[in-house]
């Protein structure tokens, strides 16, 4: 293809020994263009090229076969702009979020947007992480995530899919519905509302709290929902106070974390008021008094299905006879009811049948355990007539 430049030689002045070698040199390659194709990025498109460019440069050249010397360069230039161009492409696509395949880069990508994706893992029960004695930055930590990623691919992605929803998903604490919704997350919270309070100096949140069956803020936090609360908090990256804490240390903790600095939060207990009234129920002929009548104590509890279900009622929700009418009408084997009485617990209180409403406001909350050992928390007196007896 290209050849060696003819010499001459001549002897000036016909000395033997003062030879003169001049080299008759070819005529400049043409100047490289500016038409290439960037976005060639494999080895059929890198060797095309290079042929081409070839052709165009030697056009009397009509002959090219894969034993040319010159395109046995090509290729091998071909294949190693194929391995870089591979390499560039993995190199760009760890950059991004969405393209990245390395189970670190992803951890890496989802940290900056405040996806704390081992926090995520522990709370998940995926991996060993002890919050007392580890951190999330802690190698070992980090580790564990990766090797359980590498092992399951799902879960790569599906922290690749949560970790920009949850930029979205916010849980500060500003304005009163903020905390009402916040507050609400939390395992041991069954109902919140918050309301602002002057109090002459500055302004105080008041966070009124309907309990995990219904228990006090000072009590013990119950050790059935301890797994539970637990995970929430690693969740969230919130440390729990260490001992045994009470309801309020725990949700103290989890409000420092999201109130605006220098806002003063006071968690409250809902005031409760304690109802009283005495459905009359008639029993279908073909249905057992004892079997209606369990299934009444079952719908007009406390239990997950039941009428006064801590958290069920709102604030400030009025109780109106008709909803207790229309649970209890809703079993099978009633055929009729009526109330016999409908008021608060106790004797200043005047009887509500005639107007079907007890009136509630504020943060009072309807409630009615109907324990015998406790009745000053509500109760009712059930009459059943009809059925069958047993």
């Amino acid at each position: 293809m290209a050849e060696l430049p003819a010499v001459l030689l001549s002897f000036p002045g016909g000395c033997p020994d003062c030879g003169d070698r001049q080299a008759k040199l070819p005529a400049p390659l043409p100047a490289v263009g500016d038409d290439f194709d960037w976005r060639v990025r494999d080895y059929d498109g890198f060797r095309l090229a290079m042929l081409e460019e070839l052709a165009a440069r030697f056009p009397e050249r009509t002959r090219w076969t894969p034993a040319d010397l010159e395109v046995v360069i090509v290729e091998a230039l071909a294949a190693v702009l194929d391995q870089l161009s591979d390499q560039l492409d993995r190199v760009t696509a760890e950059a991004y979020l969405e393209t990245a395949r390395r189970p670190e880069s992803v951890r890496r990508h989802l940290d900056l947007l405040g996806y704390d994706a081992v926090l995520i893992a522990a709370a998940r029960g995926q991996i060993a992480f002890d919050p007392a004695t580890e951190t999330t930055d802690d190698l070992a930590v980090r580790q564990r995530l990766l090797a359980f990623w590498f092992e399951n691919p799902s879960a790569v992605e599906e922290a690749r899919q949560q970790g920009p929803r949850s930029v979205h998903a916010q849980h500060r604490m500003v304005t009163t519905d903020d905390y009402a919704v916040r507050l609400a997350e939390h395992p041991l919270v069954a109902r919140a509302q918050a309301s602002v309070r002057w109090t002459g100096s500055w302004t105080t949140v008041e966070a009124a709290l309907v309990l995990f069956a219904d228990l006090p803020l000072d009590d013990p936090a119950p050790a059935s929902l301890a797994q539970e609360v637990k995970s929430f908090h690693a969740g969230l990256g919130i440390p729990l106070p260490g001992g045994a804490p009470s309801i309020r240390t725990v949700l103290t903790a989890y409000v420092d974390a999201y109130r605006m600095a220098g806002q003063e939060v006071v968690l409250i207990d809902a005031v409760r008021v304690p109802v009283t009234f005495s459905p009359s129920v008639r029993v279908a002929a073909s249905y057992f008094q004892s079997e209606v009548r369990r299934a009444l104590d079952e719908v007009l509890g406390t239990g997950p299905t039941g009428f006064f279900h801590p958290g069920r009622l709102r604030f400030g929700e009025d109780l109106h006879a008709s909803d207790l009418i229309a649970a209890v009408m809703a079993l099978d084997g009633v055929e009729s009811v009526c109330l016999n009485s409908f008021r608060r617990l106790g004797n200043q209180f005047s009887d509500q049948v005639g107007s079907g409403t007890i009136v509630l406001s504020g943060i009072e909350v309807a409630i009615c355990d109907n324990r015998a050992a406790d009745p000053g928390r509500g109760y009712y007196r059930l009459t059943l007539h009809g059925g069958l007896k047993g």
